[in-house]
């Protein structure tokens, strides 16, 4: 059986190595797999990346846990995996979170650096293969097909090579799934986080797959799942009785989705040039909400979430477009045209929080997202501002300096005014 040693990246067969240990430096963390070193498409997911920022940056809050987030009405946009074992998630309410982990201590999102540390990792990447998509500011599909000859090691030595570099030269960590495609490579990527290194070879698939909820499809929400489960659909087993042509006439699209992901079937494409028509952001919530602050701190945290994703494929939008889903499952939409394009978090929110203000009905409301449309390339974007707002250019000059000053002289050469609230 092929196996790598993480630590020193050494190759061996895992037959002759003995109790699972490296036989070069004796390190126990061993990746052992039989098609180890005959897959080639990854998903590298940074760990808990804005809270790993903010550790890296100030040391003496290594062992405390942190949560980057809002204020006490605001909602949690990550916590660290300390906070984590407290139960603490990403878009739970603040107060929630405080009560869980009332020692946690509350960082509000610094998005310049996290941009500037997500350039840096994806430098990384750039050296390993030109086949890279990004999903967002922390996680990146990768195509390492064909690069063996060319960097003398196959594709899990080089991943293996990559998650190292962060740890030796940036100071955060990243998890890898490795598989035959995208949609299994992500899978893989969760199971064995932090720090983390997972295979899914194709011997494996259909057994691996049966056996798992089907809320592991990528895609399949707290909505969706509630619509499977209506059609007694709750595992992926579930999914395999089905006959295709009933899915499809049930769940239209998406079942046939369904149909091809349960059988580990994913023809998709790493393509760095995939056309993307919008980006968004959405959360359901635990219990239905009428909360306006509630909702408020939601929308912030998804605003922030569109802009690192617009941000990271360099893209801007055109549109804001923000989604409500009423107790009943029906949907209330409501968009505005900008007068130029926009990544900016700040922009973002303060076009989607007025959407909000207009609508006149006080819910409940079961989900609330937030997302771009129309989309252009990012040089396009906030080069002057709205003209209604005088002070959103400056904001949009003030964040591009930031990010030249930043680039050439160091993060801390400027604080943001709300990183210091």
């Amino acid at each position: 059986m092929h196996a790598l040693c993480r630590d020193c990246l050494s190759p061996f067969d895992a037959g002759a190595a003995g109790a699972g240990r490296c036989p070069v430096c004796r390190s126990p963390r061993v990746l052992a797999h039989p098609e180890l070193f005959d897959l080639s498409i990854a998903h590298m997911d940074c760990d808990a990346f804005y809270a790993s920022v903010e550790k890296r940056d100030d040391p003496g809050l290594r062992d405390q846990p942190v949560i980057i987030g809002g204020g006490k009405r605001g909602v949690v946009s990550t916590a660290c995996y300390i906070a984590r074992i407290r139960g603490v998630r990403s878009a739970m309410p603040m107060f929630q979170a405080l009560k869980l982990c009332p020692e946690a201590v509350v960082i509000r999102p610094r998005m310049a650096r996290y941009v500037e540390v997500s350039r840096a990792v994806r430098a990384m990447m750039e050296e390993m293969t030109p086949a890279i998509e990004p999903l967002s500011l922390d996680e990146a599909f990768l195509d390492l097909t064909g690069t063996a000859r060319l960097h003398g090691a196959p594709p899990a030595v080089m991943l293996a090579r990559l998650v190292k570099r962060m740890e030796a030269e940036l100071g955060i960590s990243g998890s890898i799934g490795l598989s035959h495609n995208k949609f299994l490579a992500k899978v893989a990527s969760d199971l064995d986080k932090p720090r983390g290194f997972a295979v899914i070879g194709r011997g494996e698939t259909q057994a691996f797959l049966k056996e798992q909820p089907v809320r592991l499809i990528w895609g399949v929400g707290a909505a969706g799942q509630e619509a499977l489960e209506r059609a007694g659909i709750r595992t992926i087993a579930d999914l395999l009785r089905w006959d295709r042509k009933e899915l499809v006439a049930r769940f239209g699209q998406m079942g046939d989705r369904l149909w091809h992901l349960a059988r580990g079937e994913d023809n998709r494409r790493v393509s760095r040039d995939a056309p993307v028509k919008s980006i968004s952001k959405e959360t359901t919530f635990f219990e239905d909400t009428a909360e306006r602050d509630l909702l408020d701190g939601h929308l912030w945290r998804l605003a922030e979430q569109v802009s690192d994703r617009a941000k990271a494929k360099e893209l801007a939008g055109g549109t804001v477009v923000l989604k409500l889903r009423r107790a009943n499952f029906s949907l209330l939409s409501r968009r505005q045209t900008l007068r130029e394009p926009t990544q900016m978090a700040d922009r973002i929110y303060r076009i989607a929080r007025g959407l909000m203000d207009h609508v006149a009905e006080p819910g409940p409301f079961r989900l609330i997202g937030v997302g771009i449309a129309d989309l252009v390339p990012a040089a396009r974007a906030d080069l002057t501002g709205d003209l209604l707002d005088p002070e959103a250019a400056r904001r949009a000059r003030a964040e591009q300096a930031t990010d030249v000053i930043r680039k050439k002289f160091g993060a801390d050469a400027i604080v943001k005014g709300r990183s210091l609230r």
